[in-house]
C-alpha cells in the first residue's frame, strides 16, 4: 500500500473517532438527564400521592373515577405497610370477605390512589384489593425504578404478608405498563408460583428497552445513542439489566392463567409487539383482548364495560 494511503487512512480514522467522541460528549449529559428525569426519584415531591397528569383530561378523569370508588369502601379499608429491601412499603388493603386477593401494580410515576380505578373488576370478582405505593412512589420509600427487578421482590413480601396477616390464600396480580414486569417476575418465582391464581396483564411491553424508544420516537426524541445510554445508566444506577428481564423471556416461564390486554392505538406496546409477547407466552390458560380505542394506559376509560367484563369473566373462570 502506498505510503499516501496510510496517511489518508489515518485521517479517516481520527475524523470518525473525534466525530464519534464529539457526539458522545454531547449525548451522554443528555442521557444521563432523561434518565433522572424519568426513572429516578430525585425529590420527596416527585411521584407522589398526585395525579400524574392533570393536564391530561382522560389522566384526570380516571384519577377522580378511582377516588369516588374508594369513598364508599373506606368502612373496609385497612393501611398497611411492610418493610422490604431495607425500604419502608405502604398499601391500602381493601377486605371485601374473601380468601382471594388483587394486587394492583401500576406504571411509571403512579401511586396507589391512581390504582382504585383498576379495582372494581375485581370487587365483582369476588375479591379483595391491595393497592401499593410501588418503591420510590407515593409514601414508599426507594430511589430508583427497577424496571420491575426490585419491585418483584416488594411483591413478593406483599404476598407472604398478606398470607399471613390476613389468611389470603390465592393472588391475583394486575400490571399496567411496568407493573407488568413486576407481575411476571414474582410470578416466575418458584417460591411464590403456586400462590398466583392468575395475572392480568395491560400494555405489557416486550422489553423496556423497544417500549423507551417507542417514546422516544412518539416524542420526535433522536433514538441513537440516547437510547442505549440510557439503557446503560439503568445498569450503572440501578442495578438492572433490561434486556435479562424482558417480559417476551418471562412469560415463557409463566403457566398459571394469564390474560393479555392490548389496545390498537398504543404507540408504546404496539400491536405487531403485542402479538409476539401473546405468542411466547408459555400458558395454556392464556387470552387475548383486544381494545379499539385508547392510548397506552388508558383502555378502560374508553371501554369500561368491555375491560371490566373481560377480567370478570376471566377470573371466575379460574377461581370457581
Amino acid at each position: 500500500m502506498p505510503w499516501w494511503l496510510y496517511i489518508l487512512l489515518g485521517i479517516i480514522i481520527l475524523a470518525v473517532l473525534g466525530g464519534l467522541g464529539a457526539m458522545l460528549y454531547i449525548t451522554i449529559p443528555i442521557a444521563r438527564r432523561v434518565y433522572f428525569e424519568q426513572l429516578v426519584k430525585t425529590s420527596e415531591e416527585k411521584w407522589g400521592r398526585v395525579c400524574s397528569a392533570p393536564d391530561n383530561e382522560e389522566q384526570l378523569a380516571m384519577w377522580n373515577a378511582g377516588i369516588e370508588w374508594a369513598e364508599p369502601h373506606k368502612a373496609v379499608m385497612k393501611e398497611v405497610e411492610i418493610e422490604n429491601d431495607g425500604l419502608k412499603l405502604y398499601g391500602e388493603y381493601y377486605d371485601f370477605g374473601s380468601d382471594k386477593c388483587a394486587i394492583i401494580l401500576p406504571g411509571r410515576c403512579e401511586c396507589l390512589i391512581y390504582s382504585y380505578y383498576f379495582a372494581e373488576p375485581y370487587r365483582r370478582a369476588g375479591m379483595n384489593v391491595l393497592v401499593i405505593d410501588s418503591r420510590c412512589h407515593g409514601k414508599s420509600d426507594g430511589k430508583y425504578s427497577t424496571i420491575g427487578l426490585g419491585e418483584s421482590e416488594d411483591i413478593k413480601a406483599w404476598i407472604r404478608y398478606m398470607e399471613g396477616e390476613f389468611g389470603i390464600r390465592s393472588f391475583w396480580l394486575h400490571g399496567i405498563c411496568i407493573g407488568s414486569g413486576g407481575a411476571l417476575l414474582a410470578a416466575k418465582s418458584e417460591d411464590i408460583a403456586e400462590k398466583i391464581g392468575g395475572i392480568v396483564l395491560e400494555g405489557c411491553f416486550v422489553d423496556f428497552r423497544e417500549s423507551f424508544k417507542q417514546h422516544m420516537i412518539t416524542d420526535k426524541r433522536p433514538v441513537f445513542p440516547v437510547l442505549d445510554l440510557v439503557m446503560h445508566n439503568i445498569r450503572r444506577y440501578a442495578g438492572v439489566d433490561v434486556m435479562k428481564i424482558a417480559p417476551i423471556k418471562l412469560v415463557k416461564h409463566i403457566h398459571c392463567p394469564i390474560l393479555f390486554l392490548f389496545g390498537r392505538q398504543d404507540k408504546f406496546s404496539i400491536p405487531p409487539k403485542s402479538v409476539k409477547l401473546f405468542g411466547a407466552c408459555a400458558s395454556v390458560h392464556k387470552k387475548l383482548v383486544w381494545f379499539d380505542k385508547g392510548c397506552h394506559s388508558h383502555l378502560r376509560i374508553n371501554n369500561t364495560e368491555q375491560y371490566d367484563n373481560s377480567i370478570v369473566e376471566f377470573v371466575k373462570e379460574y377461581e370457581e
